[in-house]
Order: structure tokens, then C-alpha cells, then sequence
């Protein structure tokens, strides 16, 4: 696959570390191991080897969505991969859907539910903590998805500025308390979802729920283990990602 102006790319040298930049038809990249020329990378295609100026070699690599999320530059802790891949299937996150999301963070899940909405699609940003809002700004603005994501800095307390949307999803301290303005952005039938940290979190969440108009909650915690890739020495790696927090979902019901 070519290189085309304007695309986004990522350059891994042999350590695997890796770097994400616009390829423009003007301007090089730069890291310590010396410095490519644009011209020279948009002469290759996604998946060809190039040489620094200090002949040191690195990979053009087309970024998926992990390598976009792991790209995000941190102040708060961010949603993680694996939890995020079961995030977008349970919100049945697709092109053209409009989504809320609470407690932007960093923008890590923000970054992940832009990707998917696509073009037509809008995402709707919140958090109260405005340094945390500018930074996940950012970050969107790094992977080109800026534009499919508005964010508002306030407090979810007051609601929500937009109604019918196909899924919402909470990454709040205290989620019970925002049952009611959740509820009356939902479309009818629309699922949420929501991450705490533990367990008597996860109480308070359910006994909430039980008490408002939702349905088929779930609770799920989700848990990964890499192993090393040695075909002589195959085995587990010496740490593993585990608790990461508790997954919560559900649906808005129409009251009778």
C-alpha cells in the first residue's frame, strides 16, 4: 500500500520503539537515530524497511487503533486496550452512531470511539477538569480524529446537552449519581456502560441500577496474559496485565 501525503505513519526502529507522524510532502522526521525526508518515505509503501541518514533502519508501519490508543500522551490513567475492545462491542459502537462519553481522561476510549463512529459518526466528550479536556484535545488532534468529537468541559450533573444517542458510557468516580441525566440522553433501548475501580463500587452501581429503568445488566472484569514469542521457549511473560477495573452494562427500558 502506498504513501500518501497527509497520511498518518509509523516509523519502529529494530527495538520496537515507535514513533507516529503526518507525512507531508515537505519537512523529515527526527529522532536520535538520525533523520528520514518525507519525499524519501512517500517513495515507499506501508511495510517497507528505510534508513536514517546514520543508516540506522526502521519500519513504515500503517498504526491500527491499539498502536493510536498507546500513542496517547498521559496525565490520567487511561482506558486500557483490552478493556476497550469489549467496550465497543457491548455499545455495538459502529460508523454513523452518536456517542457520549463521560470522564475524557486523557482520551484514550475518546481516541478509540472516533475511530469507530467514522466520519459520520460524532462523539460527545465530557470532563469537568479542563487540563484533562485540552489534553485529550491534543491527543485527537495527533491521530487526524479531532473532528469527529466534541468535547465539553462541565459538570454531568446538569445533564447532558443531547438526546437519542446510541450509547453512553461512564468512566466516573461516583456513576450512581448520574443515572437520571444517562438515562434521558439514551435513545430508548440504547446500552450503557461504565468502569469502576472495586468492588463496593460495583454494589453501589448495581443497587442503583436495580432501581431505575435498566436491563440486562452485566458485571465483567477482563484479564490478559502475554506470552513470550520464543518458538524453542514458549512460556508466559513475567507480568500480566490484570485488574484493570470492573465493566459494567446495561440498557435504558421504557417505563410502563
Amino acid at each position: 500500500m502506498p504513501i500518501l501525503p497527509k497520511s498518518l505513519v509509523m516509523l519502529v526502529n529494530t527495538k520496537g520503539k515507535a514513533y507516529l507522524r503526518f507525512v507531508e510532502e515537505k519537512g523529515c522526521f527526527h529522532s536520535n537515530e538520525g533523520k528520514i525526508e518525507f519525499a524519501e518515505i512517500l517513495s515507499k509503501n506501508f511495510g517497507d524497511p528505510i534508513k536514517t541518514h546514520l543508516g540506522q533502519t526502521f519500519y513504515l508501519l500503517k498504526p491500527s487503533l491499539y498502536d493510536l490508543i498507546k500513542s496517547v500522551t498521559r496525565k490520567t490513567q487511561i482506558i486500557y486496550p483490552k478493556d476497550i475492545g469489549y467496550i465497543l462491542l457491548k455499545l455495538g459502537v459502529g460508523p454513523g452512531q452518536k456517542v457520549i462519553e463521560a470522564g475524557t481522561g486523557s482520551g484514550g476510549l475518546t481516541t478509540a470511539l472516533a475511530y469507530m463512529v467514522g466520519e459520520t459518526g460524532k462523539v460527545f466528550s465530557y470532563e469537568q477538569r479542563e487540563q484533562f479536556s485540552l489534553l485529550a484535545q491534543k491527543n485527537l488532534q495527533r491521530t487526524g480524529l479531532e473532528k469527529r468529537v466534541e468535547f465539553f468541559n462541565q459538570d454531568i450533573s446538569l445533564g447532558f446537552s443531547q438526546q437519542n444517542v446510541d450509547s453512553l458510557f461512564l468512566d466516573v468516580r461516583t456513576p450512581w449519581d448520574f443515572l437520571d441525566q444517562a438515562y434521558q440522553a439514551l435513545a430508548p433501548g440504547a446500552p450503557i456502560g461504565f468502569l469502576v475501580p472495586t468492588t463496593n463500587q460495583v454494589s453501589t452501581l448495581l443497587t442503583a441500577l436495580a432501581q431505575k429503568p435498566f436491563f440486562q445488566t452485566e458485571v465483567v472484569e477482563i484479564l490478559l496474559r502475554h506470552y513470550k514469542p520464543v518458538p524453542e521457549r514458549l512460556r508466559p511473560t513475567d507480568q500480566m496485565v490484570a485488574h484493570t477495573g470492573f465493566l459494567i452494562f446495561s440498557r435504558k427500558i421504557q417505563t410502563t
